[in-house]
């Protein structure tokens, strides 16, 4: 698996695998004290040499029900506790733990980082450019525009980590995730019109999906 490091802080790491190329799967890798989270990670031996210059370790988080990727496999590997699904907060690190949707098909948690002002979104929100509509740089899941995340909205996020596409690091970050909310209704006819057109680059197109 090839992968690609997208541009973040030290401490807030993102990389993006190459395979398949339009989901553009994001996973990150989070520094909190002396020890590295890992959340939603996909394994590759260039994100195992990354993490080897990084501080150690010391556990995986998944935050949704669909994003299995090798959450085990690196929780094994490093001999770490998996966190699948978290409801309360996670021992020793200062993550608030934020439940987005709880169903049959869909149970999704976040991750709210007030310290570092980082808000960390699974599915619900994306950069990559099935979730966009044209001028936007972040988006609803195509799944979720007439039902948004209205739980996601009021944090004043400079950095929005995703679990498809590119992070934000921003000072407007947060009013990016708040528009795309407020937005997502109003902003489907454009999105659906992109998609249609090709004005979506053409390794992004896709049929919205529930993404992995």
């Amino acid at each position: 698996m090839d992968v690609r490091f997208s541009d973040s802080p030290t401490d807030l790491v993102t990389w993006i695998a190459a395979d398949p190329g339009f989901m553009q799967r994001a996973s990150h890798a989070l520094v909190v004290g002396g020890g590295t989270w890992l959340i939603d990670p996909v394994d590759a031996p260039a994100v195992r040499d990354h993490l080897a210059a990084m501080p150690p370790v010391v556990g995986v988080i998944q935050l949704l029900d669909r994003h299995n990727r090798d959450c085990v496999l690196l929780a094994d590997h490093f001999g770490v506790p998996l966190h699948r699904l978290p409801t309360d907060a996670i021992p020793n690190t200062p993550f608030q733990v934020i439940s987005v949707r709880s169903s049959r098909r869909w149970t999704e948690r976040a991750l709210w980082w007030a310290d570092r002002r980082c808000l960390v979104v699974a599915e619900m929100l994306g950069t990559a450019s099935y979730f966009r509509a044209p001028g936007q740089r972040v988006g609803v899941h195509p799944f979720a525009r007439f039902s948004p995340p209205q739980v996601l909205r009021g944090f004043a996020a400079l950095h929005l980590l995703m679990g498809h596409g590119d992070s934000v690091h921003d000072p407007d970050a947060g009013a990016m995730a708040d528009a795309a909310i407020a937005h997502a209704r109003s902003s489907s006819a454009r999105w659906a019109w992109s998609v249609v057109t090709g004005s979506v680059r053409r390794t992004d197109r896709a049929r919205p999906i529930l993404t992995r």
